[in-house]
């Protein structure tokens, strides 16, 4: 398998384990000293955080039932023992209490390293534009 075989690997098995819930293997791929930029504040969450499957037990326990989520349009460059990867990302689910569904678009940019011969999350970037007519709203309406 190549390298960017490898990291279209680790990028669809961390989809795999949010749309199955499993908390631990999504905190399984992330290296010690990740950082991530996700779409809930606040502005940056820490390696302490984002490796705690406690914190992501609670964001699932937001929904009622599971987290529909699809990698679309993902290139990966790598480049000896870094590489990053970019992509169109959905999520889809049902928040607790609420009766209907949300879908959601957004960019995802990852960088990862090769740690003890495994490839690891050790940047995660994840964004959703915004209307620069003034509103400065999210534009949560965007599909590819």
């Amino acid at each position: 398998m190549t390298s960017t075989n490898e990291i279209h690997a680790v990028i669809e098995e961390q989809a795999a384990a949010i749309r199955a819930g499993d908390a631990d293997a999504v905190v399984a791929r992330y290296a010690p000293e990740i950082v991530a930029f996700t779409l809930a504040p606040p502005l940056a969450h820490d390696a302490a955080e984002m490796r705690d499957p406690d914190n992501l037990r609670g964001w699932f326990a937001g929904f009622d039932g599971p987290v529909d989520y699809e990698v679309r349009d993902l290139r990966a460059t790598v480049g000896g023992e870094l590489a990053f990867a970019h992509s169109l990302n959905r999520m889809s689910a049902l928040p607790a209490g609420h009766d209907e569904p949300f879908t959601l678009w957004f960019r995802s940019t990852v960088c990862l390293r090769r740690h003890d011969g495994r490839w690891l999350i050790a940047h995660q970037h994840q964004s959703t534009p915004f209307h620069m007519d003034g509103t400065f709203a999210a534009a949560l309406d965007l599909e590819p």
